[in-house]
């Protein structure tokens, strides 16, 4: 309840509330203490005459600016009145609050000196918590609602303050209570009651219960009925939704209202009540969580403590065991471990302090809500509860995210190195002697797209030691033994050249000058089936520009390891204690991959338009473009539209390793296996030996198909869907990538996720 005084108090004069009355910002003032911050403003030197004239600004404008009538809740301006042009500059004053109020006005000079009677003047009101500007109207401070419920709050916290009842009538120090009598309503020590309340005559008929009762019999007396401002005999009975204040039946005669929305006074007793509850729900959790983080950070304190103690003890003997050439260094690095002591402790509890306040006010608000929830008076209520739902609200959002982390580790990332020479003592100091703590891998960021894997890591919150590089590691795919992929600074790396439908298990630990860091926690990567039916979208995307550091093939060609995962995959997480599993839950749907040109792998010279499904060339010389997918394994089909054939060239296409020769037609050198053909015929051509010319050319619109069977190891080629030759090249075993060669007379467009043609599914059928 102590938190909660603070709402109880008034701004100016820093005392509970007397009479409250509630200003149009929803803030609450003493009745005299408003009436001792009135501003009398002259009637010809309103804003508005101001404007007319045309005059300077002067102390007046700010009425004009900020100025919010009595029905008004949309001005949000600032009025503060050093001084009038009328009126000798009046320094203000401030209330134990820290508010500046007005002082009164100074008394009438004697008549004799007495000026020419002023002109009428307006009554201004500034709020002394937001600054907000009032021009009362001709009712002045009446014009004001009495915040009865404020009243009653401010009663029962005084009553409950208390720790005994004392007598009401004692002179000087007052003894504790032994009876109230209930007709008297007053509390009698035994001696005031022998005395001023004698059970005879009249008073023989009056009730006398003990003290306890009758602070109840006080706290269940029938609640105050709130009568109406402009109606003082009308009781209120109806809530206007649009003014937010609670009306009577004259008001609504007089049409005052008349299209306002007005609905019952209880049921939006019962509304308001409602909200406010739900509000304080929120607001509850977040004192629960700061609780139980002042608690965290409290143990922290004694963490520290204990991890000071240790590593001093540890430091001091490391230095005695350099007897007296370290004696003098030993006192300088103990004052270098308290400083650190000292910082940790003082961000720890600067934290602890800051975040105690802010729950003390918290508590202090909640408390406020809920008594003001136990209140019986539905006008009174609904006259606050929606200034109390904006400050639970905006008490709640300052519990944001960060508020509740800690600022400071408990650990000491210190060590001493006791291993240099005698005659360097001078230089003795702190480094950092540990190795790196084992690093996250970020399930989030971690994915497949065709024939790459991309894996992304971090080091754990709060890790202060200094890291020099990482070393990513993956098995075969069979569960064999480990390999490096990757030793470098970066936090994420593609690995290209995998298994389709395969079982990888990856890893990563971090290094620096002491060492190696333990392994991060397994990740187990289940690729996709070779296929997919159309492209997915994936639940944990990485941009393409994000992937700039890429591993390509990173095991030896013996391995003989499927290269790519067509298409996407998605991933979900397999619990267990030590391993992270990610597995694919897409399925196979049919037999094509689908893939796209590799810009990174291409010629210079090559263009890529159609997001990398369409290739041109701006030379006359042949360059070569490869797929982004290889092939190990499987029956494989694409085609390759022609979209432009100028001056009768001779475009390649086939299968190539990732190693070709970039600047020479396909086939050139032993590392590609391709058909070249013109407008009239074809030939095929490896190592630069060309085999098996065959009639039939290629125009534009025609179609080049490329049918890799590596179940079979053979290579077959189609021109609009008829097979062109006999099977091209046999035996083909290893890594294949599509690949094309072409120059600035040739432009193609690559077509994937087909199936088998007909020609060659007849044929495989008949075998």
């Amino acid at each position: 309840m102590e938190e909660m005084e603070e709402e109880l108090k008034c701004p100016v004069c820093g005392s509970f509330y007397r009479e409250p009355i509630i200003l149009p910002c929803s803030h609450n003032l003493c009745q005299a203490c408003a009436r001792n911050i009135l501003v009398q403003t002259p009637d010809s030197e309103s804003p508005q005459s101001r404007r007319a004239s045309g005059s300077a600004v002067s102390d007046y404008d700010y009425l004009d600016l900020d100025k919010m009538s009595l029905y008004s809740e949309a001005d949000s301006g600032y009025g503060s009145y050093g001084g009038f042009a009328s009126a000798p500059t009046t320094p203000c004053q401030k209330s134990p609050n820290g508010v500046r109020v007005f002082p009164p006005a100074a008394p009438p000079p004697p008549a004799a000196l007495a000026p020419p009677p002023p002109p009428p003047r307006n009554a201004c009101l500034t709020c002394p918590q937001c600054h907000r500007s009032l021009v009362l109207d001709e009712r002045g401070l009446r014009g004001f609602p009495r915040n009865r419920l404020l009243e009653g709050v401010i009663d029962r916290y005084q009553q409950g303050r208390a720790a005994a009842l004392r007598c009401q009538l004692c002179e000087k120090a007052p003894k504790e209570a032994a009876v109230m009598c209930e007709q008297c309503d007053v509390f009698y020590c035994e001696p005031c009651r022998l005395r001023c309340h004698p059970p005879r005559g009249p008073l023989a008929k009056h009730r006398l219960v003990p003290p306890a009762q009758g602070r109840v019999s006080r706290r269940l007396s029938p609640r105050k009925i709130s009568t109406c401002t402009d109606h003082e005999l009308e009781n209120h009975s109806m809530y206007c939704v649009q003014c937010k204040s609670p009306v009577c039946y004259q008001c609504l005669e007089e049409g005052k209202h008349s299209s306002h929305e007005v609905k019952a006074l209880g049921a939006m007793w019962k509304l308001h009540k409602s909200q406010l509850s739900q509000a304080l729900n929120g607001l509850s959790d977040r004192a629960k969580e700061a609780k139980e983080f002042l608690v965290q950070l409290r143990n922290m304190v004694q963490q520290i403590q204990e991890n000071s103690v240790e590593f001093e003890a540890c430091l001091v003997a490391q230095c005695d065991a350099l007897i007296d050439a370290l004696n003098r260094r030993k006192a300088q690095l103990l004052s270098r471990v308290n400083k650190e002591h000292e910082h940790k402790l003082k961000v720890v509890r600067d934290q602890i302090s800051h975040c105690t306040v802010k729950l003390r006010q918290t508590t202090g608000l909640m408390e406020y809500c809920l008594e003001v929830i136990k209140e019986n008076d539905p006008s009174g209520f609904l006259q606050i509860s929606d200034a109390l739902i904006r400050r639970v609200h905006l008490t709640e959002d300052q519990w944001g995210k960060g508020t509740l982390t800690p600022r400071m580790t408990t650990d000491f990332d210190l060590n001493l190195d006791n291993g240099p020479l005698l005659q360097s003592i001078h230089q003795l100091d702190f480094v950092q002697m540990k190795v790196p703590a084992p690093p996250i891998l970020q399930l989030e960021e971690c994915c497949t797209h065709n024939n790459s894997a991309t894996l992304s890591w971090k080091q754990p919150p709060l890790s202060t030691v200094q890291v020099e590089g990482y070393i990513l590691e993956l098995d075969d795919g069979n569960g064999g033994q480990f390999r490096e992929v990757y030793v470098g600074k970066e936090t994420m790396c593609t690995v290209d050249g995998l298994h389709f439908n395969s079982t990888y298990s990856a890893r990563v630990k971090a290094f620096n000058k002491t060492g190696v860091s333990p392994y991060s926690k397994t990740l187990v990567l289940q690729t996709s089936e070779e296929t997919q039916s159309e492209e997915q979208t994936l639940p944990f995307p990485v941009p393409l520009e994000r992937l700039q550091l890429r591993r390509m093939s990173p095991f030896s060609s013996t391995l003989n390891l499927q290269p790519s995962f067509p298409g996407r995959s998605y991933f979900e997480l397999r619990s267990s204690a030590h391993q992270l599993s990610l597995h694919s839950s897409l399925q196979s749907l049919n037999s094509a991959a689908w893939f796209s040109f590799d810009p990174a792998s291409a010629h210079a010279d090559i263009i890529f338009s159609n997001d990398n499904l369409t290739v041109t060339c701006n030379s006359y010389d042949d360059r070569v473009v490869l797929g982004k997918t290889g092939f190990s394994k499987g029956l494989h089909y694409w085609e390759l539209s022609i979209d432009r054939y100028d001056n009768h060239p001779d475009p390649a296409f086939g299968v190539a390793r990732i190693d070709v020769l970039k600047d020479a037609m396909l086939g050139k050198d032993d590392k590609a296996w391709a058909m070249y053909v013109d407008n009239n015929r074809s030939w095929f051509m490896h190592n630069n030996s060309h085999t098996n010319r065959t009639e039939g050319g290629i125009t534009k619109g025609a179609t080049v198909g490329v049918l890799l069977d590596l179940t079979r190891r053979t290579l077959t080629f189609s021109i609009n869907e008829d097979q062109q030759g006999p099977v091209a090249f046999e035996n083909l075993e290893g890594l294949f990538f599509p690949a094309v060669s072409l120059n600035r007379n040739v432009q193609v467009t690559l077509h994937t996720g087909l199936p088998v043609p007909e020609f060659y599914a007849s044929r495989s059928a008949m075998q």
